[in-house]
């Protein structure tokens, strides 16, 4: 999965955040209370997430209702999965990712993988 463009990112992570179907109306409100965009422009772009499967939609009236088809974990999860599969050295990929970690981010690891090696155990 490729890296999404800077308003393809303000989409998504209003419906992430919102965690509700939105309509392009919708996201473009609340973009416009930041910067202005042409509803043409959210519309299209939309349809570009909706094409590359990051949205699906529905019709609701004449709007298209926009909804994402998977969480912000997962996408995430598989920008840092496409990282390490295409380089040639991914222990030193991940040992630099360690390096630049917060302590809090660290513990949030340990505990993710306490909570994997438990899932996988049973």
């Amino acid at each position: 999965m490729r890296q999404l463009g800077e308003l393809e990112a303000e989409i998504m992570y209003r419906l992430w955040a919102w965690g509700r179907p939105a309509t392009a109306r919708d996201v473009l409100t609340d973009i416009n209370k930041l910067r202005p965009v042409a509803y043409s422009t959210v519309k299209t772009v939309a349809d570009i997430l909706y094409r590359k499967g990051m949205l699906e939609r529905h019709k609701e009236g004449r709007a298209w209702v926009y909804t994402p088809t998977c969480t912000r974990q997962q996408y995430t999860a598989s920008l840092m999965q496409d990282a390490l599969g295409g380089n040639p050295d991914p222990a030193g990929t991940l040992t630099s990712f360690l390096e630049q970690m917060t302590p809090e981010e660290a513990d949030a690891l340990r505990s993710a993988l306490r909570a994997v090696k438990r899932r996988s155990d049973t």
